[in-house]
C-alpha cells in the first residue's frame, strides 16, 4: 500500500525570513541552509514581490499580464531599494570595522564575501577592490608552509572576527576559529595579543525569570531528568520564550532546541505570549526536521506549554511533552544559556526602536549561531557542521 506523501506547510513568518536571506545571500545559498525547496523559495520571493506571500485569491486575480510604465518604475525602484538596503546591511555588519585600519577592513570583506560580493563590500567600507585583491596575496603568501605569520596579520583577522560574532569569543574559541580558516597559530599566542590589543570577550548577564507557573492547567513529567547529551538528532527538543525590550513595546521569541547539536531547528517571534506563540516554533521545526513518532519536548511548567492548544499539537504529532520541575531553571539549562548567549550577541547594548528591527536582529543571530558560531561541547564545530558529519558518519558505517 502507498503511502500518501505529506506536503510541507510553512509558517508566515518562515516565509517572510527566507525571503529576507534569499535577498541577502541568494536563492540558492538561503533555501540550502534552510533545508527547503529552491523552487518554493524563488516562488515565495516572487509572490512577496507582488505582495501576494499570503496567497490571498483576490490578489491573485486581480494580477494583469499587461506591464505599465508604473510597473516597470516600481521594480526598478524596488531594485534600487534592494541594492541600499544590501549596502546599509554591510555598514550595519561591520560595526567597529569602519573605524578601523585597511588590514582588519580587507580581513572582514575576506570573511563575508560569501555573504556580499566583494566589490560592494569594498565601496562601503571605502578601499579599493585592487588594495584588497593585493593584500589577500599577501596574506596567502604569509600562509605558507614554513612562514610564520605576522601579529599585525593575526590582529587583524582577529578584529574583524572579533566583529563579525560580536564579542562572542575568548582566546579558545578565537583559536579555532583562526585555525579553521587557515591560520596556524598557537593558543598562547592568541592570548597574548588578544589581552594586548584590548580584545575580550563579553561577559554573560543574569535575566528575569519569564515563566508564568500561576495557573491549574495539567503539568507534565520531566522525562529527561537532565539528560542533556543526546547521540542522534530528533530525539530532544527543549524549548523556552524570553523577552526583547523596544520602544514599541515587548518582543517575546519562542525556539525548539535540538539537544544532539545544539541546532535551533524552530522559532517563532510576536508581540504577545499567547500559546500560538511557542505552536508555531514548534509547527516550524516539525516541517524541517519530520522527527520520528516519540520525540519528547521538554519545557517550563509555562501557561504556555501546557495549554490545551500546545499538548494538542504534540498529541496530533505523537510527540511526549516533558517539563522541568517548578522553579529550577537547571532542569532546562541548555536554553537558559542559549537566552545568555543571544543577549550576548544581538541584544546587549542595542536600542531598538522597532520589533522589526529586533526581530531582523535576532534572526541574524539564529543564523549565525546554527552556521558560524563555535561550540565547545561539540568539539569546536557549529551546530549544522556537527549534525552534518554526524550524518556523514552514519552513511560511512552503513556502506
Amino acid at each position: 500500500m502507498s503511502t500518501r506523501q505529506i506536503r510541507a506547510k510553512y509558517t508566515l513568518e518562515f516565509k517572510q525570513e527566507a525571503v529576507r536571506q534569499a535577498r541577502t545571500s541568494g536563492v540558492t545559498a538561503a533555501a540550502k541552509e534552510l533545508n527547503i525547496p529552491k523552487g518554493s523559495l524563488t516562488n515565495w520571493v516572487r509572490l512577496d514581490c507582488k505582495d501576494e506571500l499570503k496567497g490571498s485569491l483576490q490578489q491573485s486575480k486581480a494580477s494583469t499580464s499587461t506591464v505599465t510604465a508604473e510597473q516597470m518604475e516600481i521594480t526598478r525602484l524596488r531594485a534600487e531599494n534592494a541594492r541600499l538596503r544590501m549596502e546599509c546591511d554591510i555598514a550595519k555588519k561591520a560595526g567597529g570595522v569602519l573605524r578601523a585600519g585597511h588590514a582588519a577592513k580587507y580581513a572582514w570583506i575576506d570573511q563575508m564575501k560569501k555573504c556580499w560580493a566583494v566589490k560592494v563590500s569594498c565601496k562601503v567600507l571605502q578601499v579599493s577592490i585592487s588594495g584588497y585583491f593585493r593584500w589577500l596575496g599577501q596574506s596567502k603568501s604569509q600562509c605558507g608552509a614554513n612562514t610564520r605569520l605576522t601579529d599585525a596579520l593575526i590582529v587583524a583577522h582577529m578584529r574583524a572576527i572579533d566583529l563579525e560574532v560580536k564579542g562572542e569569543y575568548g582566546w579558545p574559541r578565537m583559536q579555532k576559529e583562526l585555525q579553521s580558516r587557515g591560520f596556524r597559530v598557537g593558543k598562547e599566542r592568541v592570548r597574548k595579543l588578544m589581552q594586548e590589543h584590548g580584545i575580550r570577550a563579553k561577559t554573560t548577564r543574569k535575566f528575569v525569570v519569564t515563566t508564568d507557573s500561576r495557573h491549574k492547567l495539567p503539568v507534565a513529567a520531566d522525562l529527561v531528568q537532565r539528560r542533556f547529551t543526546q547521540v542522534e538528532p530528533n530525539r530532544v527538543w527543549t524549548t523556552d520564550i524570553t523577552y526583547i525590550h523596544t520602544a514599541e513595546g515587548w518582543l517575546y521569541l519562542a525556539v525548539m532546541l535540538d539537544l544532539h547539536s545544539r541546532q535551533i531547528v524552530g522559532w517563532s517571534l510576536a508581540a504577545h505570549l499567547e500559546a500560538s506563540l511557542v505552536k508555531n516554533a514548534l509547527e516550524m521545526a516539525w516541517w524541517r526536521r519530520r522527527p520520528k513518532p516519540g520525540l519528547i519536548v521538554h519545557s517550563d511548567r509555562g501557561s504556555q506549554y501546557c495549554s490545551h492548544e500546545f499538548q494538542k499539537a504534540l498529541k496530533d504529532k505523537k510527540a511526549l511533552s516533558s517539563m522541568s520541575r517548578k522553579g529550577n531553571c537547571w532542569d532546562n539549562s541548555p536554553t537558559e544559556s542559549l537566552w545568555g548567549r543571544l543577549k550576548m550577541g544581538s541584544v546587549h547594548g542595542q536600542k531598538f526602536t522597532t520589533r522589526e528591527q529586533a526581530k531582523h536582529a535576532i534572526l541574524d543571530w539564529i543564523k549565525f549561531y546554527n552556521h558560524r558560531r563555535l561550540h565547545s561541547s561539540l568539539g569546536y564545530l557549529s551546530p549544522i557542521e556537527y549534525e552534518r558529519r554526524w550524518h556523514a558518519a552514519q552513511r560511512q558505517q552503513a556502506a
